[in-house]
Parts: C-alpha cells; sequence; structure tokens
C-alpha cells in the first residue's frame, strides 16, 4: 500500500547533498516548511491562472520543490539535533497547509463543493495517521493515493485540464486511502 511513498529513500538519497548545504549554512528546518508551503501557493497560483497544459511545468517543479522541502525539513531537524514537539507541530501543520492550498488552485477550475470535498478528503489520510500514532501506533505513510500521489495528480490536472475528474479520483482515492490506513491501525492496536 505504499505507492510512490515507497520511492521516499531513493528520493532522500538524492537530496542528501542539497541536505548538507542546508546544514552547513544554517537553514531552519521550519524555514524548510515554510517553503514548502511557499511552493504549494505558487504551484496553486499555476494552476488556477496559467492554462492547461503551460500549467503543467510550473506545477511540477513546484510540487517537486514542495515534496522536497517536506522531506528535508526533517531531515536538517534530525542532523542538527533539533527535532521536537514543536518542529512534530510545524512540520505537520506546514503539510496540511499545502495539502489545502495546492487543492486551493482548482477553485476557478472546478464547483467549490468539489474542491472542497477533495480538500477534506486529502486531508483525512494524515488526521487518521496522527490519531494512530497519538494511540501508540507506528505513524503510516504512502498510498495508494498519498501525498505524492495526489501531487501527481495536480500535475495530471495542469497537463490536461482534466480538473473535475483528477478531483474526483483524488477524493476518492484519499477516502480510500484513510480507510486503509485505519484498517491497518486497528489491527495494530488490537495486538
Amino acid at each position: 500500500m505504499n505507492g510512490l511513498y515507497a520511492l521516499k529513500p531513493w528520493y532522500a538519497s538524492r537530496l542528501a547533498g542539497v541536505r548538507g548545504v542546508l546544514v552547513r549554512r544554517g537553514v531552519s528546518p521550519d524555514a524548510l516548511t515554510a517553503a514548502g508551503v511557499g511552493c504549494a501557493a505558487g504551484a496553486a497560483a499555476a494552476l488556477a491562472f496559467l492554462p492547461a497544459p503551460l500549467a503543467a511545468l510550473p506545477v511540477a517543479v513546484l510540487l517537486a520543490a514542495r515534496l522536497a522541502c517536506a522531506n528535508l525539513d526533517g531531515a536538517v531537524a534530525r542532523d542538527t539535533g533539533r527535532t521536537g514537539p514543536r518542529g512534530a507541530l510545524h512540520n505537520e501543520l506546514g503539510d496540511r497547509a499545502a495539502d489545502l492550498l495546492v487543492l486551493a488552485g482548482f477553485l476557478t477550475l472546478a464547483p467549490l463543493w468539489l474542491v472542497a470535498v477533495a480538500g477534506l478528503a486529502a486531508t483525512l489520510p494524515s488526521w487518521v495517521s496522527l490519531a494512530g500514532a497519538a494511540a501508540g501506533a507506528p505513524r503510516l505513510n504512502g498510498g495508494p493515493v498519498g501525498k505524492t500521489e495526489r501531487c501527481l495528480l495536480v500535475v495530471v490536472a495542469a497537463a490536461s485540464g482534466w480538473a473535475v475528474p483528477v478531483l474526483a479520483v483524488l477524493a476518492a482515492g484519499s477516502a480510500l486511502t484513510a480507510l486503509l490506513r485505519l484498517a491497518r491501525l486497528r489491527k495494530e492496536l488490537a495486538r
């Protein structure tokens, strides 16, 4: 069920040089979280105001940067000994804000109700994982429609102009992901 999340170790190894530079320069993990949110806002603006397929390249680049920041903030925090509850809070709030900002880019392309449903559904897998972690289970990540897959779906919409079908797939896939995580957590917590 890990989906594209299974590529995270490979992706993290590709970012190792960047991570080293950030650590040496004393870049704060919170600054990386904020940069990721900023990249999400930029992707949303490109999606909202550039026509398909012209939106595809800036949306893809900005979402790749958003995912890089989401990977690097925690890695830099661990490398510099700046992990802690405050950083974890900023990380989670930044991730949820970035998720919702990206989907706000669909407001010019799709009905408000569908964007709202997709936004709610997109946050469900994370809320389920966070609730499970709070109950003592391991933190679950991945798909079938996790953060990385949602970013890929947004790029598909930016390239094709298929905002409504992509939002429907994103919403349904995110809800399915939340249900699958919940089932895994129930089994884990029953042990």
